[in-house]
């Protein structure tokens, strides 16, 4: 049990020390502002909230995007019956060779046979219109013809050679001939190439305009022949992303399949439409694949050398809007800050480029910027 004397010396005890830390609460230093700057105590609780990083001129970056690759339309047809008829031979088969005029397939089409017969009849027509045209001419040249008679002669003459350059054009553009009627069409490669897709089979029924057909099998080409040792890529870029793009630029793909292999390519083409959907821009590159490891429709990762302006790059988190301009606050030394106004650049991955208003080795507050913008004011009286 405590004796009273005890218990004085206990009370008194502690009056002192709450006396001693009343006095010590009361020469604790304030925040404070002096001139353009706010100086907080170095043991203050404002200091907690805080947080800095040091900014540094940006180097070389590495624009990075996904993309899928295509065939090179440049290189490549796809190709469809221009006669309706049935697949009696196929003379081709993916991963084929091919050159220019090879048959790929062979088609029975009663078609083909009316053409070769309207170019053999054309012919015929045209040779008896050459005889008679001659005959006539002669007769009349001896009197014995009226010059009607050799009008009429030339002008048929005329439609003869007419239909005669019709049909055997028509046959010559698919590689016929009209000196026989066999209704045997023959597919050819218009290209030097590789075969690298079947969609047709023996049997298989075929007619030129399944090409507008809704239906995917039937709008499927019969061949696609292309050199795939060159190949298309299309990336979907945004808004941001788009000012550091420019054709010509070189890039780099890579794919999953061979994470060690790099191809090399450049920017070939940026559309000047934006997809409503979307909100990107189609680009395409063109990708050196003389190994031919890159297969159509396989998606791979791209990346860009990004075409950059000087400045300096902070986290977005250190900037803040006043009125219509941006600012920072700097730490000129522990616990005093100054407000500067920044001018700014491109913004993404959460990082802002600043043109102007900071100098490399500087350091700015990332976290409670907001916090000390209204200690100043408060402070200051604005």
């Amino acid at each position: 049990m405590k004796t009273p004397n005890k218990i004085l010396l206990i009370s008194a005890s502690l009056l002192l020390f709450g006396c001693h830390k009343e006095k010590e609460s009361a020469q604790a230093p304030e925040p404070k502002v002096e001139g353009e700057k706010l100086i907080l105590p170095e043991k203050g609780p404002q200091l907690a909230s805080v947080s800095t990083e040091t900014v540094e001129a940006r180097g070389d970056s590495v624009l990075r995007l996904n993309g899928r690759v295509v065939w090179n339309d440049d290189m490549t047809v796809r190709i469809f019956a221009p006669f309706a008829g049935r697949v009696t031979q196929i003379a081709a088969n993916p991963g084929q060779q091919v050159k220019a005029g090879t048959p790929l397939a062979t088609i029975a089409s009663p078609d083909y046979g009316q053409a070769q017969a309207e170019a053999r009849k054309a012919a015929t027509d045209y040779m008896l219109a050459e005889r008679t045209l001659s005959r006539v001419k002669d007769l009349f040249e001896h009197g014995a013809a009226a010059r009607k008679d050799l009008d009429s002669a030339e002008a048929d003459f005329a439609r003869a050679t007419s239909e005669k350059n019709r049909t055997a054009g028509r046959l010559a553009m698919y590689d016929g001939a009209s000196n026989e009627i066999d209704q045997s069409y023959r597919l050819k490669s218009p290209i030097d190439g590789t075969v690298v897709e079947k969609n047709i089979n023996t049997g298989q029924e075929v007619r030129p305009d399944q090409m507008l057909a809704n239906v995917p099998q039937l709008a499927a080409p019969l061949f696609t022949v292309t050199d795939p040792r060159q190949m298309w890529v299309y990336l979907d870029v945004t808004e941001e992303a788009l000012p550091m793009i420019q054709e010509g630029q070189p890039l780099t793909v890579r794919c999953r399949a061979y994470p060690n292999e790099v191809f090399r390519g450049k920017v070939q083409l940026i559309t000047d439409g934006m997809d409503p959907v979307t909100r990107t821009v189609k680009i395409r590159g063109v990708v050196d694949n003389a190994e031919r490891l890159l297969k159509s429709e396989m998606y791979v990762s791209i990346e860009l050398p990004e075409k950059r302006k000087a400045g300096i790059q902070i986290s977005s988190r250190a900037v803040f809007l006043k009125g219509d301009k941006h600012f920072v606050f700097v730490q000129d030394a522990p616990g005093q800050f100054a407000l500067r106004q920044v001018t700014l650049g491109a913004e993404r991955d959460g990082h802002v480029i600043v043109i102007d208003g900071l100098k490399q080795g500087q350091t700015v507050v990332t976290e409670g910027s907001l916090l000390l913008e209204q200690m100043q004011s408060s402070l200051s009286g604005t």
